[in-house]
């Protein structure tokens, strides 16, 4: 199978670029400095600007990572605007290659998997999440709607649209704990606000096989919760962090703290959702780490 993938030199992409073509297929990845991402990708990446590049060699699967870090920088106005543009402009890219794909009476890939995350439910408190869980309209809510209603037209091409809303990253390297670990090995790890707030998490390889497992499943479209089984609260997290690190977690960062240094950008930490991955679970799919002490043992 060829698959093109967006934000394939990330961390997410990297790892799932490496286990395409351990399984043998051909990956497509689209970056607009492709001499500066190569030492990041296997040897035999076809590396390209855009997608519309890859119009000479169609491809039969598209996997949609691309957008810039939403914990990247305090949310202005216009960083606003840049994380949504990021994603949507990603997006409709994709879009447009299976359009032109069509016009040329080219086939079109089979499927899409399109990124979005755990912010599309916004602030749920303790409640349940499942994909049926109606939002909180906050911004993270808004972008992630944005994201995913420039996959639908999509489907009216004929491609089977699948959507994973992913929670917290978790691996060594990168990703949630890159910013985490330094603290908490110094002992100075804490809580953020009341602790309370649920944090959905998936290790990075189960968000792999996720993605694997919604290309080759044809009957499977629609959005799916990209989070591991058992999902925590913030204070189950530090516990959890500091347990396996043998060191104490003692310093909790009051909400005052956060909202006063990164302003709106501190309900990513202040906040949460019990979200559960319902439909990936009923399908048959099979985590490899559903518990996050078995998920943090492995990576540290």
């Amino acid at each position: 199978m060829r698959v093109l993938v967006t934000g394939g030199s990330g961390f997410v992409g990297q790892r799932l670029c490496r286990q395409l073509m351990e399984q043998g297929h051909e990956v497509q990845v689209v970056s607009r400095t492709p001499h500066k991402v190569r030492d990041r990708l296997p040897n035999g990446c076809d590396i390209r600007e855009n997608p519309q590049a890859f119009i000479d060699s169609p491809p039969d699967a598209l996997v949609n990572l691309a957008g810039e870090s939403i914990a990247g920088k305090r949310w202005s106005d216009e960083q606003k605007a840049k994380l949504i543009n990021s994603r949507v402009a990603a997006t409709q890219q994709l879009v447009a290659l299976c359009e032109q794909l069509k016009q040329n009476e080219q086939p079109l890939p089979k499927v899409m998997v399109s990124g979005s995350a755990m912010g599309y439910y916004g602030d749920q408190g303790k409640r349940v999440v499942s994909e049926e869980t109606m939002p909180n309209d906050e911004f993270a809510h808004r972008l992630c709607k944005q994201w995913e209603a420039a996959a639908k037209p999509i489907e009216s091409l004929g491609v089977r649209l699948a959507i994973l809303r992913t929670g917290l990253v978790l691996e060594a390297g990168g990703g949630s704990l890159q910013k985490m670990l330094p603290p908490f090995k110094l002992g100075l790890g804490g809580r953020f606000g009341s602790g309370e707030q649920f944090m959905p998490w998936i290790h990075r390889d189960d968000l792999v096989a996720a993605i694997l497992f919604l290309i080759n499943e044809e009957s499977l479209s629609g959005a799916f919760n990209g989070s591991a089984p058992h999902p925590v609260t913030n204070a189950t997290f530090t516990k959890t962090l500091a347990k396996q690190l043998n060191r104490p977690a003692i310093f909790p960062v009051p909400a005052f703290v956060l909202k006063a240094g990164l302003g709106e950008m501190s309900r990513l930490l202040l906040t949460g959702a019990d979200m559960r991955p319902a439909r990936l679970e009923a399908a048959g799919f099979s985590f490899k780490y559903p518990t996050l002490d078995k998920a943090l043992e492995a990576i540290l």
